[in-house]
């Protein structure tokens, strides 16, 4: 089995990146199934069904969430209503879509972390085994933890090794070069990066940034655009056992 797992994107440079390259990378690598984090691509913050639908076109089998998955009211009765958008698992009770998802032999588990994350989140590590108690045989397992703190995510990859096929982390928007096969056979890195513009501070227009930085007023922030780096992750499995054999980081430059 391959897996491409491409980090946040960013606004309609992201967006545009992923979906203009998607295509060619999975025959370039001959992709089993491709997983996105999209929870910043409408603008910079949340999804729509627009933005989903576009990423399922162009050949994503499943999108992942986050702390803005719920930035769009739009998107509360798509997401009840589309397998392949996820929000994280452990949100509480009653908020719309799903945490897990099956594609074919794939079943990814969207988490969010709780240090330095805000909301009142459950704890990810027993929403992974609740949901890992649910998972059919013989299914490869991608774990997305949307995550600020790098102690929480590789504690998350430690506590998951041999029990599924690859812990990735989400949410910084900057790709950490710790990619590593565990003792047990489960693939890890703390953060797989963005989709987004290369002249911007973390996907985001840099005067804008820099005025909030300098200033302390609250400032919007719009997404960049320009020439856009795609950050992702190459992982591949074992198909008897499920376990990664590998993992790589797949980075691309789009217009530059």
């Amino acid at each position: 089995m391959r897996l491409l797992f491409l980090g946040d994107i960013v606004g309609s440079c992201g967006r545009d990146a992923v979906c203009g390259a998607v295509p060619g990378l999975r025959r370039e690598l001959g992709l089993d199934y491709v997983v996105v984090n999209g929870e910043n691509i409408a603008g910079g913050r949340g999804i729509t069904p627009r933005d989903a639908d576009d990423l399922f076109r162009a050949g994503v089998d499943i999108i992942t969430g986050g702390n803005h998955s719920f930035q769009h009211r739009e998107v509360y009765e798509y997401m009840e209503d589309t397998p392949g958008l996820l929000r994280p698992i452990n949100y509480p009770e009653g908020v719309p879509g799903h945490g897990v998802a099956t594609f074919g032999q794939l079943t990814v588990i969207n988490v969010i972390g709780r240090t330095f994350m805000g909301g009142d989140y459950g704890d990810p590590f027993r929403a992974v085994d609740a949901a890992l108690a649910r998972v059919k045989p013989g299914q490869f397992v991608l774990v997305d933890l949307h995550a600020e703190a790098t102690s929480e995510k590789q504690a998350m990859g430690w506590y998951l090794d041999g029990r599924v096929t690859a812990v990735v982390g989400t949410h910084t928007h900057v790709p950490t070069a710790d990619q590593r096969l565990l003792p047990k056979g489960t693939a890890f890195c703390s953060d797989a990066g963005m989709c987004g513009a290369r002249d911007s501070i973390i996907g985001d227009e840099v005067e804008a940034v820099l005025r909030r930085f300098l200033t302390q007023m609250p400032t919007r922030l719009p997404a960049a655009k320009g020439p856009a780096v795609l950050n992702g992750l190459l992982i591949d499995a074992d198909d008897a056992t499920q376990l990664a054999t590998g993992i790589e980081r797949c980075d691309r430059r789009v217009g530059w």
